[in-house]
């Protein structure tokens, strides 16, 4: 992938405003908008007629924002994440600075570091986590490709990446639950 600059600024632009995207990620296309946004997150519930008490996840750019995203973050965390083989998304006990209605009912939140550039980079010039759910209406099959993606979803966003991503072998990330009592859950493989 070449220079995106202009995709990261019509982005970026739409997410300060408050609205949604449709973007590529490390895994599958992803429906998003800042993590510490409140009323957009409900625009992203509406739009996936998706029950406001199953979690969404969210993107961070690196350890150093996971850190101020996370009242603590379990040291197994470091280790789980850099040996990795795909994608991984940890559920962390105690998320600080983020939407009330993206935190679970047990105080928890599920956060993937990013190791997409271009999520990356956006996620950097917001300076905050970004919500990653699926591109799909709730209750039916994740997308493989853009090309999968429903019109419902496509006009119900503010503004779809011009980015036609060739990933391989789209899939969900890996979702590990990291208590910090130190129990380890596999959610997802």
């Amino acid at each position: 992938m070449g220079d995106y600059t202009e995709e990261l600024n019509n982005a970026f632009n739409v997410l300060k405003r408050g609205g949604i995207i449709l973007y590529p990620t490390d895994t599958v296309w992803g429906i998003g908008c800042d993590a510490t946004n409140p009323e957009a997150i409900d625009k992203i519930f509406a739009l996936k007629r998706r029950s406001e008490e199953k979690a969404l996840i969210c993107l961070v750019s690196d350890f150093k924002m996971l850190n101020q995203f996370i009242e603590e973050v379990p040291e197994v965390a470091y280790d789980i994440l850099k040996y990795a083989a795909k994608p991984t998304t940890i559920i962390y006990d105690k998320p600080i600075r983020v939407a009330e209605n993206l935190v679970g009912e047990d105080n928890t939140l599920g956060i993937r570091v990013t190791k997409d550039k271009f999520c990356e980079q956006l996620i950097r010039k917001l300076k905050r986590p970004l919500v990653s759910t699926s591109a799909n209406l709730s209750g039916q099959p994740t997308p493989n490709s853009f090309s999968e993606i429903s019109k419902e979803i496509i006009d119900g966003v503010d503004y779809v990446v011009n980015l036609q991503q060739a990933i391989k072998t789209p899939k969900p990330s890996a979702i590990i639950k990291l208590s910090n009592d130190g129990k380890v859950k596999v959610i997802r493989k």
